[in-house]
């Protein structure tokens, strides 16, 4: 059975659509305003495979979407939280949440520009940062480059490594795949137990 392999091969033909541009943008949006999205990393890095002369325009629009997602979620923090709260324990991010707060207490704008380069949940740092009346501009300034620098460390690394690494990934997706999903479980199950 072809799991990963099939998967990766939609992947990198839908990365290939002529839509495709657009549809990072709005993921990228998304995933910082509001919404539980996975981040625009799965849309850019197969695009970037696919394009690796593009690479710096994919990264510059991901970042510059990213960043006015950011600013939605900016927004929402100062005028929406109430309706946000209840959605936010929901998602499971309420835990989360507080200590994105502690996080703000302690180390400022500095959280916004960690928060944009790390794994983090982006958005609940946005929605941190309006929510306790942070600067703007400083806020603005700490995305671009938190952002910045992830997205176009992470398109020049597949542009310039990924043709190569190609072949030798295709030859061992399944492995490749089942090994994740192994450590995943384990990663999982090692959570549980605390």
């Amino acid at each position: 059975m072809n799991l990963f392999s099939n998967i990766y091969n939609k992947v990198i033909e839908y990365s290939q659509h002529k839509y495709a541009k657009n549809y990072l943008g709005v993921v990228s949006f998304l995933e910082s305003a509001l919404l539980p999205l996975p981040p625009p990393d799965i849309m850019l890095i197969p695009m970037t495979l696919s394009k690796p002369a593009e690479w710096w325009r994919l990264a510059l629009w991901t970042t510059f979407t990213s960043v006015l997602g950011g600013i939605a979620g900016y927004l929402l923090g100062t005028w929406a939280y109430e309706w946000l709260g209840p959605l936010i324990e929901n998602w499971g991010y309420g835990h989360k949440f507080e200590q994105v707060k502690s996080l703000f207490d302690r180390w400022g704008i500095w959280a916004i520009l960690v928060a944009g380069f790390s794994p983090i949940p982006y958005k609940l740092f946005t929605i941190s940062a309006g929510l306790l009346s942070m600067a703007f501009l400083p806020f603005v300034i700490a995305s671009v480059i938190g952002r910045g620098a992830r997205f176009f460390l992470v398109a020049l690394l597949v542009a310039k490594a990924g043709p190569r690494m190609e072949p030798l990934i295709v030859k061992y997706i399944e492995w490749l795949g089942w090994l994740t999903v192994g450590l995943l479980a384990i990663v999982v199950g090692i959570y549980q137990l605390k």
